[in-house]
């Protein structure tokens, strides 16, 4: 086989993996071919070989998911991902002066994957690897904001709404209407929802390869309700800046 088949190999292999997940994981191979417009005889080949490194599994209908050669992958990717977003969250604590996120939905819930913490004594900390649940923080708006509304109805109707602060958003309508206007205005804010005392501000990182959003968190004294509108383009800056680079890194 010639280089440029083998790489043509490569392009399409991965070409099923992204049509397998944006069908939910699991797929006919009559579905692969009205997606990616291949032959039945090459997606044949190409998923055995996918299936034989792990990457792919053959469900007893017949069909084919996702495999857990992926896991492996997907937790390194992760991590890469955070470390790889350190330095544009630490401009924002440079900027703002205030503790700086990034978080990813993972599911129904919220992971930390990277943290830079602000320098004044008083400050917020969250570990890296922490879950929370989407409905009360700043990060967990701005990542349900990248969903339509049905949704994330369906999101806390699977999780619940504990309040976790007298503050805390826990009837679903009004969670829904929130991250609609803070889809259309392109931030959210956590005002004491999480954790009285706190307030955070939090963008969507759009066209990113997986769904993440970046915040800074600080005292609500600090973070006072009216710099609230001067921190979301600082946020909004970084995060274009943020997903421009990721597109060059990744050619």
């Amino acid at each position: 086989m010639a280089m440029s088949d083998r790489v043509q190999s490569v392009d399409r292999a991965f070409g099923l993996l992204e049509h397998m997940a944006d069908a939910g994981g699991s797929v006919a191979l009559s579905q692969l071919a009205t997606m990616s417009g291949l032959p039945l005889p090459t997606i044949h080949r190409l998923v055995r070989s996918l299936v034989n490194q792990g990457y792919v599994r053959q469900e007893q209908s017949r069909r084919y998911a996702l495999g857990p050669g992926l896991i492996r992958l997907g937790e390194s990717a992760n991590r890469m991902l955070g470390s790889w977003a350190v330095p544009y969250l630490s401009e924002l604590v440079d900027r703002i002066g205030e503790t700086a996120n990034m978080a990813m939905l993972e599911g129904d819930t919220v992971v930390y994957v990277a943290q830079v913490p602000s320098l004044h004594s008083m400050r917020m900390f969250t570990e890296v690897g922490r879950r929370v649940m989407p409905h009360c923080t700043g990060v967990g708006k701005a990542l349900l904001s990248m969903l339509p509304d049905d949704q994330v109805r369906a999101l806390v109707a699977r999780t619940g709404m504990p309040a976790r602060t007298e503050r805390t958003v826990t009837d679903p309508e009004a969670l829904v209407a929130e991250v609609a206007a803070s889809r259309k205005r392109g931030y959210a804010v956590d005002d004491q929802e999480q954790e009285a005392g706190v307030r955070c501000v939090a963008v969507p990182v759009s066209d990113a390869p997986v769904r993440v959003a970046i915040s800074v968190s600080g005292p609500s004294s600090r973070v006072s309700a009216g710099r609230v509108a001067a921190i979301a383009p600082v946020l909004q800056g970084v995060a274009a800046r943020l997903v421009a680079d990721l597109r060059v890194d990744g050619g």
